[in-house]
């Protein structure tokens, strides 16, 4: 069993309230997990508006298969359009 985990650092540059960057993470986030069925959330920066940490985890049986994914994902953020992406991090387990 290959974990492929994945940490992505966005920047929210339209967001003036916590209730703006939640309307732009709750898009990308349904979007990614509907899509793609990997694992999604938000897992700090929680109290800052402008700036989010996404984490994302894929489970396969293949590392080729995990690294394809979590490229797809990342594509498929930074075409969102609704959040920078600042930096983001692999690690295979």
């Amino acid at each position: 069993m290959i974990v492929g985990l994945m940490t992505v650092e966005l920047h929210i540059g339209g967001a003036t309230t916590l209730k703006d960057k939640r309307r732009v993470l709750k898009s990308i986030v349904d979007r990614v997990r509907s899509k793609y069925n990997v694992s999604i959330a938000e897992v700090d920066n929680q109290d800052l508006w402008q700036r989010a940490t996404l984490g994302v985890a894929v489970v396969s049986n293949e590392t080729g298969h995990v690294n394809q994914m979590l490229e797809t994902v990342i594509r498929s953020i930074e075409a969102n359009g609704g959040a920078d992406l600042i930096h983001y991090s692999v690690e295979i387990l």
